[in-house]
């Protein structure tokens, strides 16, 4: 009886075993993935170069672009100096008229030739600024003059080492002797007239250039020039100008002063006139009409 008793036990567990390993095993929290399992981008090294390549250049080509923008605007990019040689470049300067040897036009000619060179040609040889001068003496007297000296240059007999020596040279070969005496006569016949006050200034100074006058014989011809209003103004004043600069600022401002309060007088005479009119139109028309 025992042996079928532990015969039917070992059955029964045998059977029971089964069903309790059969059943589902609970669920495993979740844990996370190995780092060898992450996904990751690789890049090669033949394709990171590739990219350094064309970023640099993409660098290259923009630095092209602002040196090309910068010496546009007057070669900033090369510093101070060289913008201040390129700025002329981009200003439009008159060129000379041709000059073919009167007196009366060297010293204008020699004025425009100077101003053209130093705004235009400050990058040309001093050969190169010389030879642009001779191309605008042409004509009359000038002619013979032009090829001597171009012959004088050619055989290296003379040579400059500024223009302003070639252009001092111009203006002695046309003027000479007789700047002096043709700057007195001019200097005599200059008077103000309706010119303002800035205008005879200026007119003064290019015409007493070269003509030897300083100190107080130029001070003389300057007053006996203004108009006898501004003289006498000026020579009844407690401190006379010491100097002709003097002489040019306190006649300059006068003659404004006098200018402006006349225009003051004459804006305010045209009121008075207009303002004297109405009332007499008014009274005029409301005086009673003749009977018919």
């Amino acid at each position: 009886m025992s042996s079928e008793y532990e015969s039917e036990s070992e059955t029964s567990i045998d059977s029971a075993l089964p069903l309790y390993t059969s059943l589902p095993s609970p669920p495993q929290p979740l844990s996370p993935p190995p780092i060898d399992s992450l996904p990751h981008y690789n890049i090669s090294q033949t394709n990171l170069h590739e990219i350094i390549r064309q970023q640099q250049e993409q660098l290259a080509a923009m630095q092209v672009q602002i040196q090309a923008l910068l010496a546009a605007q007057g070669g900033a990019g090369a510093g101070g100096e060289a913008m201040g040689s390129n700025v002329g470049s981009h200003i439009e300067v008159a060129k000379p008229a041709i000059f073919n040897g009167e007196a009366a036009k060297v010293g204008g000619f020699i004025t425009v030739c100077r101003l053209f060179v130093k705004m235009k040609l400050r990058g040309a040889t001093v050969e190169e600024q010389v030879q642009w001068v001779l191309s605008y003496v042409q004509g009359g007297s000038a002619d013979v003059w032009k090829e001597n000296m171009m012959e004088e240059l050619e055989s290296r007999e003379v040579e400059y080492k500024l223009v302003e020596e070639f252009l001092t040279s111009v203006k002695k070969e046309f003027r000479g002797e007789e700047e002096e005496p043709i700057k007195v006569v001019e200097l005599r016949r200059m008077e103000q007239g309706g010119k303002t006050m800035e205008e005879y200034v200026q007119e003064f100074k290019r015409t007493v250039r070269g003509s030897g006058y300083e100190g107080r014989p130029l001070v003389k011809e300057f007053k006996r020039g203004m108009n006898g209003e501004i003289r006498r103004k000026l020579m009844e004043a407690e401190n006379l100008p010491a100097s002709i600069e003097q002489w040019y600022k306190r006649a300059t401002a006068l003659d404004r002063n006098w200018r402006e309060s006349r225009r003051e007088e004459e804006r305010l005479r045209g009121k008075k006139e207009q303002g004297g009119g109405a009332p007499k139109q008014e009274l005029r028309q409301s005086l009673p009409q003749p009977l018919v």
